[in-house]
Formats: structure tokens, C-alpha cells, sequence
């Protein structure tokens, strides 16, 4: 008799519970091979996850984004300003067609000479200082994956921290 109590090593249902792991995996394959063909992970997915996780500085605050009430009975294209917020902090930002990309007028509130850096997937971060009431302008941003980074500068001796918008496709 096998040290488990039964004759032959396996329980008794007389199932090899190693074999039964390997049919797991196997199923579980399978089951996965199925998903990718049903439904796909969409495109670019992964590359826009990770463009949102390579942030140098992981401690950052994310803002939200304030998205406007659909107007009713209105023609034309959706409204080409963001909102964000986060605290006591509003970034507004519109967008305008500017060769192969688009021209950025951002306001920040409160105001100050904050840093504000525009992230792209695939091109090199943008940075610019708004000016004392908040303004900033990048004239050429390219068009993809787009993430904006508020530094807030040293207020009263207390460091200051950084805003991250949401990633969005532009």
C-alpha cells in the first residue's frame, strides 16, 4: 500500500491529480486561444497602458476629467475644450488643428508659474512655464496618446506636487 492510504497512488476516482493540472492548463489555454479570436484585445491597448504607467515620478495626482452636458438640438462638432480638475486645481485646455497635430491654450486655476509638461505616446515630452494667471500655449502637439503633467511650483515653503490628467487619444 502507497503511503497516501490507496494502492495505486491515486485517489479514488483513479484520477492522476498531476494529469488533472495538466488538463487544467490545457484547458485554460485553450479557453484563452478562444477569447483572443472572439474578442480581441483592442488596438494599441497595451502600448497606451503602459504609456500610462511610465511616469518617472509615481506620485502624482490624476485629475478628472469634467466632461460637458450634451447640448440639445445643437449642430456641429463636440466642444474642443477639456476640463480638468483635481482639488483645488482646474485646468481648461483647448484644442485647435494645427499641422499634423494641434495647437494647446491651457489656463490653469489658480494661476501661477506651473510647469506643464504634454506627454505623446512615441515623441519626446513637451514642457512649457504658464505664465502668473495660468496661461500656457504649445503651438504643434503631435496627435496620439496624449497625457498632460502639471508641476505646481513651492507654495509658502510646502513642496510642490504634480497633476496628471487622464491619457486620451487625440
Amino acid at each position: 500500500m502507497s503511503p497516501t492510504g490507496y494502492g495505486s497512488g491515486h485517489p479514488p476516482g483513479g484520477e492522476d491529480p498531476v494529469d488533472s493540472f495538466y488538463q487544467g492548463d490545457v484547458l485554460l489555454a485553450e479557453l484563452g486561444q478562444l477569447l483572443d479570436y472572439t474578442e480581441p484585445v483592442p488596438a494599441g491597448l497595451i502600448e497606451r497602458a503602459q504609456f500610462a504607467i511610465e511616469l518617472d515620478n509615481l506620485d502624482v495626482e490624476v485629475g478628472r476629467w469634467v466632461r460637458p452636458k450634451a447640448l440639445a438640438g445643437v449642430r456641429g462638432e463636440e466642444p474642443s475644450t477639456m476640463t480638468f480638475t483635481v482639488g483645488d486645481l482646474t485646468l481648461m485646455l483647448t484644442l485647435a488643428p494645427s499641422g499634423s497635430g494641434h495647437r494647446f491654450d491651457g489656463w490653469l486655476v489658480p494661476g501661477g508659474p506651473h510647469i506643464v509638461e504634454v506627454r505623446v505616446a512615441g515623441y519626446e515630452s513637451s514642457r512649457i512655464a504658464a505664465d502668473e494667471g495660468g496661461r500656457f500655449a504649445l503651438d504643434i502637439v503631435p496627435k496620439g496618446t496624449t497625457q498632460i503633467l502639471v508641476h505646481l511650483s513651492t507654495v509658502e515653503g510646502r513642496p510642490g506636487r504634480t497633476i496628471a490628467t487622464p491619457s486620451i487619444v487625440l
